[in-house]
């Protein structure tokens, strides 16, 4: 067996991105920017205004309250070529609107009074430049404003628009083959009978695969022969990746790891120090990785949790790929055995620092506990530990660090 360690890192050295697209930018959200984005104009692309109000001369305004002969007016999305203040005026102007010539500050509706439609009073002290949004004051023209690499949220898509980009280039969200196995399953929707089960575990698989960003496409059921596996594997290998679910341990009908040789397919390990998840094998087809997971539905989970994540985010080119830990207070004893353990827990923060309890029954087939958690209790082998002692934990939030 592989230590959970070495199982990583084996993983996040054989996986790379899959390749760019361009897609306009909403269908970009989410996904990591693969050019550099240069900004072709300067943004603001001319003094305008921040509010709604009056574009004066600071030089006018010095003593206040002073009243300005009201000579023009710009709304937003007009030119102010033509138009300028003089001394002793004021111009009345829009947010938006570009800020006329020879005025420097403006001055807000609320703290002036419009005598007439041709009069305006300044109540309040002026600031040279106050409101004013200056041309280039964000961005300069030629400024590379996103580098490679970037995850695109709403702030960088506004960006983009802003700099007149319809489309950008983006790494590509990868295929995942997602195939369970076995003659017990039945598809959910159909009444299992005697001995069978629902095949829970792919559609459990997708919700995974389509959270961690990737594009999720399920095969279905492989049967417990060889045609069935051949016809099935073939399929899932075209795809980016594949994960197959059970038939990965010794027993006489598990079949996955024999045909996927058959096919071609190169394990670089199988079965790591940890429970749950000891049946789990890596290999690559094509240079394309292949995750063998087990079938206990938690087992599933945590296995694709721990290594098919944080592979998908890099496939992404995801620079973070692991979920952050923190350091928390056992509220009860907790022993690992010969492997590394990953306990579904629950976590809350009392007197300032965060305490751990067990979400649970620990068995892998109880899903109950996986929904109560929020956490994952990381216990290494052969160590004990007491209730007071502390624990690493990993979230199992959206935030992500460096691995």
């Amino acid at each position: 067996m592989v230590s959970f360690d070495d199982a990583l890192t084996t993983i996040l050295d054989n996986v790379s991105a899959v390749g760019s697209e361009q897609l306009p930018l909403v269908d970009a959200v989410g996904q990591v920017l693969a050019e550099r984005v240069v900004a072709p104009w300067d943004l603001p692309l001319w003094d305008n205004s921040a509010m709604d109000g009056y574009a004066v001369r600071y030089e006018d305004c010095r003593n206040f309250p002073v009243k300005l002969k009201v000579t023009g007016y710009l709304p937003a999305g007009v030119s102010a070529e033509g138009m300028s203040v003089l001394p002793g005026c004021a111009v009345k102007i829009m947010t938006g609107a570009p800020v006329p010539q020879g005025a420097d500050a403006v001055v807000p509706y609320e703290e002036t009074d419009e005598t007439s439609g041709e009069q305006v009073t300044i109540k309040e002290a002026v600031t040279a430049g106050q409101h004013v949004r200056r041309r280039g004051e964000d961005i300069r023209s030629n400024e590379q404003v996103l580098a490679p690499g970037t995850v695109l949220r709403p702030s960088e898509i506004s960006l983009l628009a802003s700099c007149g980009k319809p489309l950008v280039m983006v790494q590509r969200r990868p295929v995942v083959a997602i195939l369970s196995t076995g003659d017990e399953l039945v598809e959910v929707g159909a009444q299992p009978g005697p001995g069978q089960l629902i095949n829970s575990n792919t559609l459990a698989l997708a919700a995974a695969v389509r959270d961690a960003g990737a594009i999720p496409r399920i095969l279905g059921i492989a049967r417990d022969n060889r045609a069935s596996h051949l016809e099935k594997m073939r399929e899932g290998l075209a795809a980016d990746c594949l994960i197959t679910s059970a038939g990965v341990s010794a027993g006489d009908r598990d079949l996955v790891r024999m045909v996927l040789d058959e096919l071609g397919a190169k394990f670089l390990f199988w079965k790591i120090a940890i429970k749950p998840g000891k049946p789990t094998a890596f290999g690559l087809y094509e240079g394309r990785p292949v995750f063998c997971l087990p079938g206990n539905p938690v087992a599933s989970q945590v296995t694709f949790e721990e290594f098919v994540r944080p592979a998908l985010l890099k496939m992404q080119g995801r620079r973070k790929l692991l979920r952050p830990t923190v350091q928390a207070l056992l509220k009860e004893p907790l022993k690992a055995g010969s492997r590394m353990r990953f306990l579904r827990v629950t976590l809350e923060q009392e007197d300032g620092c965060y305490v751990v309890r067990s979400a649970g029954n620990q068995e892998t087939g109880i899903l109950r506990t996986s929904l109560c958690a929020d956490a994952i209790a990381v216990v290494p082998a052969n160590k004990e530990f007491k209730a007071g002692d502390i624990i690493t934990v990993r979230l199992l939030g959206e935030q992500l660090v460096e691995p």
